[in-house]
């Protein structure tokens, strides 16, 4: 399990969305990248995570900055997540955990003491050379998506 910090290159991947087809991260330098990762499409905290980054796209873009949610969840449930929530940014599927473990949010959970695998809620924002910036780990829904747009206007 890596253990990336801020000033590493991010790990390039490559994964099918619901909308772009097939992206890579490589795809994208010369921009700013924030990779939300989240467990599960359609639950409550994610739900309202994606739709806080949709809402603030306009003003990510206009920092020259793409958004990208990425879970555990297939391009047909993204599609689903999307339409029914009038969402804007990018999903990007990973039923294989394989971006998920490179960036070392594919964990051991417990919950009601049953330990299981799954997404520890973070996020990355990549800069224009391909470096991460800036971490987030264990986040919080509320306030985050502005959290992170107010750390790119201050960069």
């Amino acid at each position: 399990m890596p253990d990336l910090k801020e000033g590493d290159i991010a790990p390039d991947f490559e994964l099918e969305t619901d909308t772009e087809g097939s992206i890579r991260l490589s795809d994208f330098r010369g921009r700013k990248v924030v990779l939300f990762f989240y467990p599960k499409d359609n639950t409550p905290g994610c739900t309202q995570e994606a739709k806080d980054f949709s809402e603030l796209l306009d003003e990510f873009e206009k920092l020259g900055a793409v958004v990208i949610g990425i879970s555990p969840d297939t391009v047909r449930r993204h599609k689903n997540f999307r339409e029914k929530h009038g969402l804007k940014v990018i999903l990007a599927a990973d039923p294989e955990h394989k971006v998920l473990q490179s960036y070392g949010v594919w964990k051991e959970k417990s919950m009601y003491g049953r330990k299981y695998m799954g997404v520890e809620r973070s996020t990355f924002v990549i800069d224009e050379q391909g470096r991460i910036d800036k971490i987030w780990r264990k986040v919080k829904v509320k306030g985050h998506a502005q959290e992170v747009l107010d750390t790119l206007r201050n960069r």
